[in-house]
């Protein structure tokens, strides 16, 4: 019982970690979040961070940190007018291709054909 309240708040301090790298311009600055670098600012082991996440949520640490890659990914590519290279390199990739490579992997379609999906703003 006990372990799974701590679970639960180590997951929101990953959470709250990945939302602050990403809105810190860390992202352009370090690239994207690695497993070790997550777990270091965690204090706690890469292999501890990996198995605890496997444990609730399902998925590894490398899959959570691509799911919010793809979150903060769909949030900008509807909300603002950026290319989709501006948002490939704010969110720390330096290739745009590597970028929507696994923006199609995980959502089956391109940034681009995501963004037409969104009624545009009148000029």
């Amino acid at each position: 019982m006990t372990r799974k309240t701590v679970n639960n708040e180590l997951i929101a301090k990953l959470e709250g970690l990945l939302e602050e790298y990403f809105s810190s311009n860390k992202s352009i600055e370090q690239g994207i979040p690695t497993v070790q670098y997550l777990a270091q600012q965690l204090h706690i082991s890469a292999s501890y961070l990996t198995d605890m996440l496997r444990l609730q949520t399902g998925e590894n640490t490398q899959h959570f940190i691509q799911q919010k890659i793809i979150e903060k990914a769909k949030e900008q590519l509807s909300v603002t007018n950026l290319s989709v290279s501006e948002v490939a390199y704010g969110l720390g990739f330096g290739h745009p291709q590597s970028f929507n490579k696994l923006f199609k992997a995980k959502t089956n379609m391109s940034p681009l054909a995501f963004r037409k999906s969104f009624p545009q703003p009148m000029k």
